[in-house]
């Protein structure tokens, strides 16, 4: 099923980065709008897929990991623990 498209987006751009689109556009075969549009979809995916992952030091990785393996001190939880059930099933 094709897509209705209703957008549009302007873009502003010197000669020659028209002039690099349009040969690589003619290379594939395909029109300008197709060959931006395909682009800027593969660049937007690439940087919502990087927002997705942290990247940090093995050491501090190794660090983190113990700190979620040794238990809470915390009275205050062991306390709220202590407490009656509110809800019983």
């Amino acid at each position: 099923m094709a897509v209705t498209k209703t957008r549009r987006i302007e873009l502003r751009t010197d000669e020659d980065t028209e002039q690099l689109i349009i040969d690589a556009a003619a290379l594939l075969h395909v029109s300008k709008t197709a060959f931006v549009e395909d682009a800027v979809r593969a660049a937007a995916r690439r940087v919502i897929a990087r927002s997705d992952v942290t990247l940090m030091d093995p050491a501090v990785f190794d660090t983190m990991m113990a700190a979620l393996d040794r238990p809470d001190e915390s009275t205050g939880l062991a306390d709220l623990a202590k407490l009656p059930k509110l809800i019983d099933r």
